[in-house]
């Protein structure tokens, strides 16, 4: 049992509240908690185990919800990440979300063994990610790494292509300006999907080094077949 005093005004009176066991994994993301008295209110304390983050959550005792959890899955989803509570949610006790889920979170920012813990088959999705989708996304990737800058996708398109025409300058500049011989071949296939490509590739001495690059690959317009031997 513990005891604390409320004060109001003059007034002084006790307050009795029983020890929570505390046995929900959630507390694992926490240090423990330490006694405080906030205007007269016997509180709780949590103080966030994430190393740099000073965030604390109060849980008043004297109140009908004092075991409730909401406000520390509240903070640790957002500052440990969705991902890594919910793994935490399938474990059998807090010394195994200590022992297992948190040291590879703050390791890497990896949450492989929330995978180990999931029951039933992992399954994947290669659809595209819908807005509230991608808010997940990066959640999951910024889990350990809360400071990384995720580029949006058109971001990533725009510098793609950029990289490539600065690419594409470059080769055709070495190329135009190169001191010898410079070897070209092609080859041709036909995907699975019934469509046929062919490219075109480089091959070169560059600075004492076999040095071959693909130039390009193109869509093959028609095919030609045994009895034809040529298209028209």
């Amino acid at each position: 049992m513990l005891e604390y005093c409320a004060y109001s005004g003059h007034s002084h009176s006790k307050l009795v509240v029983r020890k929570n066991e505390r046995n929900s994994p959630i507390y694992a993301f926490f240090e423990a908690p330490r006694l405080v008295n906030q205007k007269g209110r016997p509180a709780h304390e949590f103080k966030c185990a994430r190393q740099g983050c000073a965030a604390t959550v109060r849980r008043y005792l004297n109140k009908k919800d004092a075991g409730s959890t909401g406000n520390l899955c509240k903070h640790a989803k957002a500052c440990w990440g969705g991902a890594a509570v919910d793994a935490a949610d399938n474990a059998a006790s807090v010394d195994e979300v200590r022992k297992a889920i948190i040291p590879n979170v703050l390791k890497d920012g990896s949450i492989a063994v929330a995978y180990k813990l999931k029951k039933g088959t992992t399954t994947y999705s290669h659809r595209q990610h819908t807005r509230e989708q991608t808010k997940g996304f990066q959640s999951l990737m910024k889990t350990g790494r809360p400071a990384y800058y995720i580029p949006s996708r058109w971001t990533v398109s725009r510098d793609v292509h950029l990289v490539f025409a600065h690419t594409r300058n470059r080769i055709a500049t070495m190329l135009q300006k190169y001191n010898g011989k410079v070897s070209f071949t092609t080859d041709a296939w036909t995907s699975p999907n019934h469509w046929a490509f062919i490219a075109f590739s480089v091959h070169l001495e560059h600075k004492g080094v076999p040095l071959s690059m693909p130039l390009d690959v193109v869509e093959v317009a028609k095919v030609c077949d045994s009895l034809t031997l040529c298209c028209t």
